[in-house]
């Protein structure tokens, strides 16, 4: 008798090649460091708006990317188109998730004292000085650049050799990013890496269950919209 392939766990084919994996990892610490100190220098010094710099810095880095992982990203698309309703499913669940952990880390965080995410205030700063500017950055911009580092890139190039470590190592390092620029000043905001973690882990299993990138794309928009229309309600 045949044996069938199980429908889960599913191999995970989404793989950048050789070429691919070494630009997307290369340009990880000039995302990290040189574009984000360099654009905040040009912001703080005035010679740049604030809102007009941290557009320039996503465009940056998704011009980049674009041009870097063109071939990846078409793949990573045909597969979508392939199994769009595995994706909306998937986005759907993995929302679903993030709402319940989000309400138990707010539970969490009624017992601390009282202190405002400050990756939050930055962003809805900047969005009070030009809202479409900040609105195109956040809501479609920093989602492929930042999915294609820390889930197409870190968790990508690990998922084979180590799975669990892959989880771990994307989700610190996404928190990281979101939350070290001003824990470094203010020890309390390390608080704030466990709002980002749980959302990690979700955007690297909806991208490991359809390989597609573009299934932790529109899931990673869809999260940063919701977000930045409750901000802007709540401010």
């Amino acid at each position: 008798m045949e044996q069938q392939t199980p429908i889960w766990p599913r191999p995970f084919t989404s793989r950048l090649t050789k070429r691919e994996a070494i630009l997307v990892v290369a340009y990880l610490p000039v995302h990290l460091l040189v574009l984000q100190l360099g654009f905040g220098a040009l912001a703080e010094k005035g010679v740049l708006p604030l809102p007009t710099a941290d557009l320039l810095y996503y465009l940056t880095g998704f011009v980049y990317m674009v041009a870097a992982a063109f071939g990846f990203l078409r793949r990573d698309f045909d597969t979508l188109i392939d199994a769009p309703f595995s994706c909306l499913r998937e986005i759907a669940r993995g929302y679903l998730a993030m709402l319940c952990c989000n309400f138990l880390l707010g539970l969490l965080f009624l017992l601390l004292p009282e202190s405002e995410n400050p990756n939050n205030a930055a962003v809805m700063e900047a969005a009070a000085l030009d809202t479409r500017a900040i609105k195109a950055a956040v809501i479609f911009l920093a989602p492929v650049v930042e999915e294609m580092i820390f889930r197409a890139g870190i968790f990508g190039l690990m998922q084979t050799r180590n799975r669990p470590a892959a989880y771990i190592v994307s989700a610190l390092c996404f928190a990281l990013y979101h939350v070290a620029p001003y824990a470094l000043a203010e020890p309390l905001y390390w608080l704030f890496l466990l709002q980002y973690i749980p959302v990690s882990l979700l955007l690297a299993n909806s991208y490991e269950r359809t390989n597609s990138i573009w299934c932790s794309i529109f899931f990673h928009m869809l999260v940063n919209g919701v977000s930045f229309s409750a901000l802007g309600a709540i401010g």
